[in-house]
């Protein structure tokens, strides 16, 4: 059973192993760049630290090869190379394999002691391969420092460490961060308990004391603030520098007396130096006879009083106040939910007050609906997410897979900013990564063929989201060979999903890709091959209820639209009724109503269609998809739909009016039932179905030959 704390640490070292990954992928294309090389190693400290914290001991141990030769590369003894950016990404995995399997060390892979000596080899300065894009005079300085590294003056620093009182509640254990100091060199620790209470007194969850820390090491400033990054910011810590090997670095001074340096340091008050200068015996054991000051804060004095120099003290770095909250996703879920019932009881509560004809009544329903849209509004704001973060995953599928395939690829992305339901986001995944193998497997050529046909050697491969409406757009674009629809065409006659003689526009040829087991690919890799992967496309995003469509050149390039819907909590929707039973459309793809008379009718002779303003839409009777009974009115309702850029009309007998829709899954009975996408209930309790027009299109072109206008 992993507890509260471990589990805070997991979800924390998974962002930063994502973060990590990004980093290294950057840093590949920018080597020379100290932020990344920064960012990279602060990544690597803060899960050392944080898995020894927390029990991870085999992650703090493995992490703390890698981040001794990030440290390194951070000094400019070691230089940026492909093979230290292989290793590390390889090494990220197997650091995140540890977190999910701590205890089954069976699952490790098996080459993870020639991944450490891998690491070793190069922090001993063994033979890199350069990477082709770093410069060439970074490269020379860093191999210059790398073969005969300067080492760091050893330096002495005075380090007073003040624990918050709630630190225990952070998950934080102060000894381990003292422990984490002791390795950076010689280390004197002295312990205040003054403020220790008496046994009956105490809280076991309370921290009552403090460090002085005296600390000599070659590793620099920042490798002691490293330690205490994370420290939270009612803990105070600070850091002087009380001597150095490099003279420029200290300003010469008188040594300060003992007494001077307490008084510096808060332990004492001037007053109280002066009332005991008088005294014969040492100043420091007159003070701790009176009670004034603890021994081993005059423990800490005499030893900084034999070092010290200068004291300057260096101002410790306010962070910020944490502006954001983690919050598991269950919780948002709840809320969802329990707002999506609160959506339903205002719908019923306005109902309720419109058919009593209360006036007082109407206006606090009209309240309680302006304040139920504004925490609808907001609920579904906190589950949206920036689509960046899916993207930067692809990063490294695009790198690994290039490599195996032999292709060279330049990936680029455009709309991260674009948010989407987290829970959109999350089932994405799965189609994007198809969609990108596909595109560097099928679309790109490898750079011989493209540079034989006037092409870059490097295929470009560009990611795009923007919002449209309600919609998000998601495209996928590269610049291969396209799609060759002739091809497209002979493998669908031969599976039998169209005859000989059918004629088919472009789009409805490229549509066929997406059946079950297409796949014009002439063997089986570990890529693609087996037909696989673009029916698990349009299924799972026909499930989101969206859509997919491909426009592709031959030699020009393909692109891949996905078209998918904000959320998938709480929609808009049309209400309509049929013969007492309701239903819902969608309204973002409502587009008007109209009405249609058995005079409308007998002038189309028996066809389904109307004449919109001198255009033809084809429409569809619900009531007779739906098998329901009963006579139609005289004067029916037509709601005219745009569904893949097609104008189609839902007939229905009345239109009732807009809706907010709390989608409720259907049950998996009718999970499978074709033109449903879920059901929702009304205010007074009855149960409407919400329309897949997409879905009804598409079963009424197949079974009655319906003519989509184009």
């Amino acid at each position: 059973m992993i507890d509260n704390h471990a589990q805070t640490f997991i979800e924390e070292a998974f962002e930063l192993l994502s973060d990590l990954e990004a980093a290294l992928l950057e840093l590949e294309e920018n080597p020379s760049d100290t932020e990344l090389i920064g960012r990279v190693f602060r990544a690597l400290h803060t899960i050392k630290g944080s898995g020894a914290m927390f029990g991870f001991d085999n992650v703090a141990q493995f992490t703390h090869t890698i981040e001794t030769v990030f440290d390194d590369v951070r000094e400019g003894k070691l230089p940026v190379t492909e093979e230290l950016v292989s290793l590390t990404l390889k090494a990220r995995d197997l650091i995140r394999l540890m977190i999910e399997a701590p205890s089954d060390e069976a699952s490790l892979p098996q080459d993870t002691q020639t991944l450490i000596d891998s690491f070793r080899r190069i922090a001993d300065g063994g033979n890199l391969q350069q990477t082709p894009t770093q410069n060439p005079n970074t490269d020379s300085q860093a191999q210059e420092a790398s073969s005969s590294p300067q080492q760091r003056p050893e330096c002495t620093y005075r380090i007073r460490f003040s624990p918050s009182a709630d630190i225990f509640l952070t998950g934080t254990n102060p000894l381990l961060l003292i422990r984490e100091l002791q390795f950076l060199g010689e280390c004197n620790v002295f312990a205040d308990l003054d403020h220790i209470p008496a046994l009956d007194e105490i809280d076991p969850e309370r921290c009552f004391v403090s460090w002085d820390i005296i600390l000599t090491t070659d590793r620099g400033l920042d490798a002691i603030k490293d330690v205490f990054i994370f420290l939270d910011e009612s803990s105070t810590i600070d850091i002087t520098m009380i001597d150095s090997e490099d003279s420029s670095l200290m300003v010469k001074e008188e040594t300060k007396k003992i007494g001077e340096i307490l008084v510096e340091r808060h332990d004492i008050k001037s007053e109280e130096l002066v009332r005991t200068l008088s005294e014969k015996k040492k100043i420091g054991e007159i003070l701790v006879d009176k009670g004034l000051v603890s021994q081993a804060k005059v423990e800490a004095a005499l030893i900084e009083q034999e070092h010290l120099k200068k004291v300057k003290k260096t101002p410790r770095r306010e962070e910020e106040a944490a502006s954001s909250i983690r919050v598991p996703a269950e919780k948002l879920d709840t809320l969802v939910n329990l707002v999506g019932e609160l959506v339903t009881v205002q719908a019923r509560l306005t109902q309720m007050a419109s058919m009593l004809d209360n006036p007082e009544m109407v206006s606090i329903a009209e309240e309680v609906e302006r304040l139920t849209g504004d925490l609808r509004d907001n609920t579904l704001n906190i589950r949206m997410l920036p689509i960046g973060t899916t993207f930067g995953r692809f990063k490294r599928l695009v790198r690994d897979l290039s490599q195996e395939l032999g292709r060279e690829v330049e990936m680029t992305t455009e709309g991260a900013e674009t948010e989407l339901d987290k829970t959109v986001i999350e089932r994405l995944n799965d189609p994007l990564v198809h969609l990108i193998r596909n595109s560097i497997d099928h679309g790109i050529e490898p750079p011989d063929v493209r540079e034989s046909v006037g092409k870059p050697r490097a295929g470009m491969l560009h990611i795009a989201a923007r919002h449209s409406g309600a919609y998000v757009l998601i495209e996928i674009t590269d610049d291969g060979a396209g799609i060759d629809k002739e091809v497209i065409r002979r493998k669908a006659i031969e599976k039998g999903l169209i005859g000989p003689d059918t004629e088919l526009q472009d789009k409805e040829i490229f549509s066929l890709i997406f059946a079950p087991g297409f796949s014009t690919s002439e063997k089986i890799t570990n890529v693609s091959g087996r037909g696989v992967g673009m029916d698990v496309v349009k299924r799972t995003i026909d499930n989101l209820r969206g859509s997919v469509e491909i426009s592709s050149e031959k030699g020009e390039g393909t692109t891949v639209t996905l078209k998918l819907p904000l959320t998938l909590a709480i929609i808009e929707g049309l209400l309509v009724e049929i013969d007492r039973q309701f239903f819902i459309l969608p309204l973002t793809i409502v587009q008007e109503c109209v009405e249609l008379s058995r005079a409308d009718v007998d002038k189309s002779h028996g066809r389904d269609i109307a004449n919109i303003r001198g255009e033809i839409v084809p429409y569809i009777r619900l009531r007779e998809s739906f098998a329901i009974e009963g006579k139609r009115p005289d004067i029916e309702q037509i709601v005219i739909t745009e569904v893949e850029r097609n104008r189609i009309g839902l007939v229905v007998d009345n239109v009732i009016g807009e809706h907010q829709t709390v989608i409720k899954s259907l049950g998996k009975v009718y999970r499978n039932i074709e033109g449903v996408s879920g059901a929702t209930i009304l205010g007074d309790g009855t149960v409407a179905l919400i329309m897949d027009v997409a879905k009804l299109t598409d079963s009424a072109y197949v079974t009655a030959g319906l003519a989509m206008a184009s």
